[in-house]
């Protein structure tokens, strides 16, 4: 599997080794772990930032274990071979994941979008999706810093990936949680020394 990093999307990552024989643990980051992680599937595994130094690994068997997969790799015989493969991202190609009814989207689809409130101020872009589906919350990069935005239907008016635009209309207060304080806080404690 090649592509650059921007055509892979992360599915999971291996936790640590489990048994004897070379199973992993792996952590799920995909709504599909059924699809993701089945028998003959393969996966690019690599370390953050590092999808060309990677190397692609064919699931030979898996089960799975309170909702997580252990996964057995072809040719990961041993346990020095499963720990060799401790904390890498598995990748999959962009183009390979199944298409969405209208409506539907993927997170990682929102980093880069812009982000405006309703009245059409701007906030700035989304940098990263935080949370486990359903209680997903957007990082947002702004020039006041960074701000979260739960991604709940009520707040997120209009989500449009394909115009890299989001609308939100956020509660009275919300934005303001995420503001750097005007004043610093050995100050607000009074315990600021003026200077000598």
């Amino acid at each position: 599997m090649t592509g650059s990093a921007e055509d892979l999307v992360l599915v999971g990552t291996v936790e640590r080794p489990h048994g004897l024989r070379g199973e992993v643990v792996v952590n799920p980051l995909t709504d599909f772990p059924e699809e993701r992680f089945a028998p003959g599937a393969s996966l690019l595994a690599a370390r953050a930032g590092q999808t060309a130094a990677g190397r692609t690994l064919r699931i030979e068997d898996v089960r799975f274990h309170k909702g997580r997969p252990l996964v057995l790799f072809a040719d990961v015989d041993t346990v020095e071979d499963a720990e060799a493969l401790r904390g890498l991202g598995l990748f999959i190609a962009a183009a390979a994941r199944p298409a969405l009814e209208a409506g539907l989207f993927y997170e990682t689809d929102l980093v880069g979008c812009r982000v405006e409130t309703a009245d059409g101020r701007s906030l700035g872009e989304v940098a990263r999706v935080e949370g486990a589906p359903g209680a997903s919350v957007l990082a947002i990069d702004g020039p006041g810093g960074e701000v979260l935005v739960p991604l709940a239907e009520e707040i997120c008016r209009i989500i449009d990936p394909a115009n890299r635009r989001i609308v939100i209309d956020p509660p009275a207060g919300l934005l303001e949680l995420n503001a750097p304080p005007a004043t610093p806080r050995a100050q607000r404690r009074g315990r600021h020394r003026p200077p000598r």
